[in-house]
């Protein structure tokens, strides 16, 4: 169920993310913004079964309105136009971005009441951790 995940979430701690924006082809200088910024997560979903995965810091605010299993176009926080596919499964809300003969995975579940996101580039696992605002 999607609704375990809605909410606004903000992130405690973020392991490897560097590497992970190098495996994707993100540049220096927006690598050095990433590594800064510690956006919180907003999740919703409205009555037409819409989710909305809304990541806002101050440095820039990124939204995406999809479809559990239906492709959609994205244009990423570093600016990659993506094909992409969210899916539910085993509790985990797993979103699969491609672009130009690639593939990253970025895979959400729900651990002792934290919000885990690992992004998964190949062989580079970068984990980032959120905590429900009260």
């Amino acid at each position: 169920m999607v609704e375990k995940f809605v909410g606004t979430w903000k992130m405690i701690s973020s392991d490897n993310f560097d590497d992970y924006m190098k495996a994707i082809g993100v540049g220096f200088a927006t690598r050095q913004v990433g590594n800064r910024t510690k956006p919180n997560l907003v999740v919703s979903v409205d009555d037409q079964g819409f989710v909305c995965l809304k990541s806002q810091s101050t440095f820039k605010t990124t939204e995406i309105k999809f479809k559990l299993n239906e492709p959609f176009e994205e244009t990423t926080a570093d600016d990659r136009k993506t094909r992409t596919v969210v899916t539910l499964e085993n509790g985990k809300l797993g979103q699969k971005q491609s672009w130009d003969g690639k593939e990253t995975n970025i895979e959400r579940e729900i651990e002792d009441g934290k919000l885990v996101a690992k992004c998964i580039m190949g062989d580079v696992i970068a984990v980032r951790t959120y905590v429900m605002e009260a």
